[in-house]
């Protein structure tokens, strides 16, 4: 009785595979064999167990994937629990990606949900290699970015030069900010990866550094105070301030109060200093469920060939009424991460450009966006380290470059600068052309 209700469970898969339909791609042929490779042989990544992961989650559960891992480095607050569904308050303080797995399992029989209580980081290429497909839902665009370039270089070449389609791992991301969303659908080097389109993104909201230092009108300025200036200069836990470590933002949050009660500042809140530390937006669970039923199905196109998955965007907006409309994003043929080509920086002044001016353009370029850029390469056969701010050894050594000039480093035009950063696991390639236009770098 047990096995014929088990059975019945899939009826609504099998009628999409088993039989033909208007839709079906070239590769799809009906057969229960589809079915049974959902179940036991697919393998899938979920990335972020928050108010997307939870949708996720719980969607792939029920639409057959019974092989699912999960990762996801945060614990669970109270604020989390008005959206993301699979929590209780009693799990506050718990991994989420542990939490959610627990409950998938014991919810949905025969699911295997594999938690992952680590940062993306941690893991390698070995790792990532196993899944089928991955799916994420990341409030970081680092994070993605990361990630982004982890599956771009599992792929592998042919010796014609063409692309292994068997090392394409397809990532399926999705995104929201409050009544807004978007999915997309990327193959990695066959079309539009996340670097290609940098410049989709919203830009950081950043505030005047006289303002925050001298007339703070805003609880956001102390936050940005304390962030900025009081962390490098207190440094209370000698090390980089960390927006998801909760003895920081309480730190944090204990300075800008403080500072707010000079000033006479009202709306200081525990949560309003995580959402500037991580530049979170507030989460609506509309929203996050559309856009992870959208991110789900396309998994579920990719796993079987029953339908031609998305190509390649899709934009959701309910702020007046509902609006959904998609579009092909174009790859980039100069593209940090997925193109071979190395990027050309032009340079009116090497003279008067300090190594600190570069770093900052790498930092502030819509099509760079790094975080804190790595910077080596080859003078007279030599490798170099010009700067590196991630190991305080060589960030002390290094330190004293930050005011001379690029012609002083004794760069020249044409030099290939290896530049290492957090917003992707592997080394890019930028190229300096000095020019005497009386232009700034573009």
């Amino acid at each position: 009785m047990v096995e014929t209700d088990l059975s019945k469970k899939w009826n609504y898969l099998r009628k999409i595979l088993e039989r033909s339909g208007p839709f079906d791609t070239e590769a799809f042929t009906p057969s229960s064999d589809t079915l049974d490779f959902l179940h036991n042989t697919c393998k899938i990544l979920v990335i972020g167990a928050g108010g997307l992961g939870c949708e996720l989650l719980k969607d792939l559960a029920m639409m057959g994937f019974k092989n699912i891992d999960v990762i996801d480095m945060d614990t669970i607050e109270l604020s989390n629990l008005n959206r993301q569904f699979l929590f209780r308050r009693k799990d506050i303080g718990k991994s989420k990606a542990e939490t959610a797995a627990e409950f998938i399992n014991k919810r949905i029989p025969g699911t295997k949900v594999t938690p992952h209580f680590c940062k993306i980081q941690d893991y390698d290429e070995s790792f990532y290699r196993q899944f089928h497909i991955v799916v994420s839902g990341l409030d970081s665009i680092v994070a993605r970015r990361w990630i982004n370039g982890m599956l771009i270089s599992l792929v592998r070449l042919e010796e014609d030069g063409t692309v292994d389609q068997s090392s394409v791992i397809p990532m399926i991301d999705g995104g929201t900010e409050g009544f807004k969303g978007n999915a997309r659908v990327i193959f990695p080097t066959l079309n539009a990866c996340i670097d290609c389109n940098l410049d989709l993104f919203p830009p950081q909201i950043s505030y005047p550094l006289c303002t925050i230092a001298n007339t703070p009108r805003l609880p956001e300025h102390c936050i940005e105070y304390v962030k900025i200036i009081q962390w490098d200069k207190e440094n209370p836990f000698k090390c980089a301030l960390d927006g998801d470590d909760p003895e920081h933002v309480s730190w944090v949050y204990e300075k800008a109060q403080e500072r707010a009660n000079i000033y006479n500042i009202t709306g200081l809140s525990y949560r309003l200093v995580q959402g500037v530390l991580k530049n979170i937006i507030p989460a609506v669970s509309s929203t996050n469920a559309v856009i992870a039923a959208v991110c789900a199905t396309e998994v579920f196109k990719i796993a079987t060939s029953c339908y031609e998955a998305l190509n390649n965007y899709f934009v959701f907006n309910d702020i007046d009424g509902i609006y959904t409309y998609k579009f092909e994003a174009e790859k980039n043929p100069k593209c940090l991460a997925c193109s071979t080509v190395p990027r050309m920086i032009s340079i009116n002044n090497p003279s008067s450009m300090t190594l600190q001016d570069l770093i900052d353009y790498l930092c502030t370029n819509v099509e760079f966006q790094m975080k804190s850029p790595g910077i080596t390469t080859m003078i007279n056969g030599k490798n170099k380290t010009l700067y590196m701010s991630t190991v305080k050894s060589i960030e002390e050594q290094t330190r004293s470059n930050l005011t001379l000039s690029l012609h002083e480093l004794n760069l020249s035009d044409g030099q290939e600068l290896i530049i290492a950063d957090a917003t992707n696991p592997n080394s890019i390639v930028v190229k300096l052309k000095f020019t005497d236009n009386e232009v700034e770098m573009y």
